[in-house]
C-alpha cells in the first residue's frame, strides 16, 4: 500500500473512510481510498461502515487480503463474513489462505514474528489461520445451494493445504471449523488429556442473526425452509470425516506423540533406567506434552462425533487390505456420493493406535480391534512400506510409530496369529519359501527399528521384532530368519539384535520343558550360525591397509560386540551350554575370527599414534572390545585356560 498523508493521520484517514462512502463516490473509488487508509486505528470506523449489508457485499470480499494481516481487524474481518456475498467472500478467503500457505512455517519464523510483533504489530501466520477458519465457520453457514459439498470439498482442501500441524493453535481451529460445519458442538477432553489450547472462534461467540441471506441463493428460496438431501447431507459429512482423518494423520506425523515408548514402559516397565524420568511421567508432568495429548484426544472425539465410533470389520477390511489413499480429498469438488469419498488411510491406522493406547494407557473406552499380527497387522505394514521403506518411515513417522504402537498391543494381548499353533505364515506363500511372509515381516519392522527417527520408536520397533520372532511356534521359522539377518543385513545394529535374539532363544530352550529335541536345544542352531556371527576375519591381517581395517571396525562395531558377549554368554559356562555347542566350535571361532579381531584391533591402537587416521569415538568402543575380548580369552572354555 502506498504511504500517504492521510496513512500518518488516523483522523484523516477515518474521516476519509466516513465520508467518502457511496454514494458520494461510487465503490470503486472507495474501495480504493478505503485500501489506501488502512491501518488499525480506523478498523472500529470501517467496521461501522461495513454494518452496511448493500456495501459490505459489494466491497467486503476485496478487503479480506489486507485486513487479515492487520492487528485488530477480528471484528470487520467477521462482520464482512456476516455481512458480504458468502460466495464471493469465501473464495477470497479461499485464496489467502493458498497465499498463507506459501508463507515459512510458524517454526522457522516464531522467534523473528514474536521479536517483530512487539517491535511492528504483525499478526503472525498462526493467528491469520485462526481468523480464516472463524470465517470459513461463518460463511458455509449463509450459503443456500443444492450441492454445498461442492464448496465444501473446495474448502477442506485449501484448509488442508495451509495447515500446519506443528501448532496446536491452528489444529484447534481446524476442529472449531469442523464442528461449526458438522453442527456437532465442541466437547471438553477428558480431565487425563486436558488441554490448555484454546482459540478464538468467529463462528461460536457471535450471534447467526446477525447474519445477512445469501444473495444467490437457489432458486430465491433463502428465507423458506427447506429439508436437505439426505443423500447430499451423507456426502458432507463423510468429506468432514475424511479431513479430520488427513488432520489426524498430519498431527501424528508433525508432533512426537511417543505412543510405542510409552506402550513398552507400561508392558515392560523393567526396561527404564532408575531415577531418569520417563516418557510417561514427561507427558504427565509438561504442559506443551499435555496440549498434545489433549489435541489429539480431541481430534478423535471429533472423528467419533462424525459417526466412527466403533471398529467394524468394514472399517479394519478398509485398513488393511483396502488400497492406500494418502490424498483422498483430491477431486472430491466432483464427488456425487458419499461412498465414493474414502479416508485417510494412515488416518485410520492413528485412529486405531490411540484407540489401544489410550485404553492402556488412560484406561479409555474406546473400542477394540479385531485383528492379528498375521495376517492384519503384516498386510497394513507391508502396504506402508512395500515401496522405499526409508522414505516412507522419513515422510510418516508419525503413522509408523502409530504401526509399530498397534504391533505391540497385538503381541501383549496375544493376538499374534489367528492359527495360533501353526507358523506365522499366510497359506498362499510359495512351498519353496514357506516362511517368507514371517520374514518379511520381521524385515519390515527391523527397518523401522534401523530408519526412524526417534530412539524410543527404534526400540520398541526392535523389541516388536524380537516378541514376534520369539511367537512363531516354528524353530526352523526363527533360525531361518536369524541367519537371514545375520548373512543378507548391511545394518550392523541389526544383526548385533539379532545375535541377542539368538541367545533369547538359547536360554528360551534351556529353560522350557520340551516334549522333543528344538533347533536351540540341540547344536543345530549354533552350527547354522556360527559362520555368520562369527565370520571369517583374516583379510583384516593380510595386506589390508589401516584405513580399510579402521573402516571396518567403525561399521562393524556394535555387531562385533554383541559377538563378543556372545563368545562369553557360551564359554563362561561351557557345561551348561554343552548340549547346544557343536563340536570344536571353540577352535574354529579362536582361529578364524578372535586371533584376527583382537590382532587387527592391536595394530589400529598403535599405529593410529603414528598415522594421520584418527579414530574419534572408535578408540574408546576399541579398547571395551580388546577388554572384552581378554576377558574371552581367560575362559577356560574357550581356550583351555591358556590365555590369550
Amino acid at each position: 500500500m502506498a504511504t500517504t498523508e492521510l496513512d500518518r493521520d488516523p483522523s484523516k484517514a477515518i474521516t476519509a473512510i466516513r465520508d467518502a462512502r457511496p454514494p458520494a463516490t461510487d465503490r470503486f473509488t472507495y474501495l480504493t481510498i478505503v485500501e489506501s487508509n488502512l491501518s488499525p486505528e480506523v478498523l472500529p470506523t470501517l467496521n461501522e461502515v461495513l454494518q452496511d449489508a448493500g456495501l459490505t457485499q459489494e466491497i467486503g470480499w476485496d478487503l479480506v487480503y489486507n485486513l487479515v494481516s492487520l492487528p485488530g481487524s477480528s471484528s470487520c474481518l467477521e462482520t464482512i463474513a456476516r455481512l458480504g456475498n458468502p460466495r464471493e467472500v469465501i473464495l477470497k478467503v479461499l485464496e489467502t489462505l493458498e497465499l498463507l500457505g506459501e508463507e515459512e512455517g510458524y517454526e522457522a519464523d516464531d522467534e523473528a514474528e514474536t521479536t517483530k510483533e512487539k517491535k511492528e504489530g504483525d499478526v503472525t501466520k498462526t493467528e491469520k489461520f485462526i481468523t480464516l477458519m472463524g470465517m470459513l465457520a461463518i460463511l458455509h453457514g449463509r450459503i443456500k445451494t443444492k450441492y454445498p459439498s461442492r464448496f465444501l470439498a473446495q474448502t477442506l482442501q485449501t484448509v488442508l493445504g495451509a495447515y500446519e500441524a506443528g501448532s496446536e493453535e491452528m489444529t484447534a481451529a481446524v476442529i472449531n471449523l469442523v464442528h461449526s460445519l458438522s453442527g456437532k458442538r465442541a466437547r471438553p477432553p477428558l480431565p487425563s488429556r486436558k488441554s490448555s489450547v484454546n482459540v478464538t472462534n468467529l463462528d461460536a461467540r457471535g450471534d447467526r442473526g446477525k447474519n445477512a441471506p445469501d444473495p444467490e441463493a437457489d432458486d430465491g428460496k433463502e428465507g423458506e425452509a427447506k429439508t436437505e438431501d439426505p443423500d447430499e447431507t451423507e456426502l458432507q459429512q463423510k468429506l468432514l470425516l475424511s479431513f479430520a482423518t488427513c488432520v489426524l494423520e498430519r498431527y501424528a506425523n508433525g508432533n512426537d506423540l511417543a505412543w510405542a515408548g510409552r506402550l513398552v514402559e507400561f508392558y515392560e516397565p523393567e526396561r527404564t533406567v532408575p531415577g531418569r524420568r520417563t516418557l510417561m511421567g514427561a507427558f504427565r508432568e509438561e504442559e506443551g506434552l499435555l496440549a498434545k495429548d489433549g489435541i489429539v484426544g480431541n481430534l478423535v472425539a471429533l472423528i467419533g462425533d462424525l459417526g466412527l465410533r466403533s471398529c467394524s470389520r468394514t472399517f479394519l477390511k478398509h485398513v488393511c487390505e483396502g488400497p492406500l489413499h494418502e490424498n483422498p480429498l483430491a477431486g472430491s469438488e466432483d464427488f456425487e456420493s458419499a461412498s465414493q469419498v474414502k479416508l485417510s488411510t494412515g488416518g485410520a491406522v492413528c485412529l486405531v493406535a490411540y484407540w489401544v493406547f489410550s485404553s492402556t494407557i488412560f484406561d479409555a473406552d474406546h473400542p477394540q480391534p479385531e485383528m492379528n499380527i498375521f495376517p492384519d497387522h503384516y498386510a497394513v505394514l507391508d502396504k506402508f512400506l512395500q515401496d522405499d521403506a526409508h522414505a516412507q518411515i522419513q515422510q510418516s513417522p508419525g503413522t509408523v510409530e502409530a504401526l509399530v504402537t498397534i504391533g505391540f498391543w497385538l503381541h501383549a494381548n496375544k493376538f499374534v496369529s489367528a492359527n495360533p499353533n501353526t507358523p506365522l505364515t499366510n497359506p498362499t506363500t510359495s512351498p519353496e519359501d514357506p516362511t517368507s511372509d514371517f520374514m518379511r515381516y520381521i524385515h519390515l519392522v527391523t527397518l523401522i527399528a534401523l530408519f526412524h527417527p526417534k530412539l524410543h520408536v527404534r526400540n520398541a520397533a526392535s523389541t516388536l521384532a524380537g516378541q514376534v520372532l520369539h511367537s512363531d511356534p516354528s524353530d526352523d521359522d526363527r533360525l531361518k530368519v536369524l541367519y537371514d539377518l545375520l548373512e543378507n543385513c548391511t545394518f550392523a545394529s541389526l544383526k548385533a539384535r539379532a545375535i541377542t535374539w539368538l541367545r533369547e532363544e538359547l536360554i528360551a530352550a534351556s529353560t522350557e520343558k520340551l516334549h522333543q529335541a528344538t533347533a536351540f536345544s540341540t547344536p543345530q542352531a549354533l552350527e547354522t550360525v556360527q559362520y555368520v556371527v562369527f565370520p571369517n576375519l583374516d583379510f583384516l591381517v593380510e595386506d589390508t591397509n589401516l584405513e580399510e581395517v579402521v573402516e571396518y571396525l567403525v561399521t562393524n562395531a556394535p555387531f562385533l560386540m554383541q559377538a563378543v558377549n556372545l563368545g562369553l554368554f557360551l564359554w563362561s559356562s561351557p557345561e551348561k551350554w554343552k548340549a547346544v555347542l557343536p563340536a570344536n566350535m571353540d577352535a574354529t571361532v579362536r582361529q578364524r575370527w578372535f586371533e584376527p579381531l583382537l590382532e587387527s584391533i592391536e595394530r589400529v591402537q598403535k599405529e593410529s599414534k603414528s598415522s594421520d587416521v584418527e579414530l574419534g569415538p572408535l578408540e574408546g568402543e576399541l579398547a571395551v572390545l580388546k577388554g572384552r575380548l581378554e576377558d574371552l580369552a581367560a575362559k577356560e572354555g574357550f581356550t583351555g585356560g591358556k590365555g590369550v
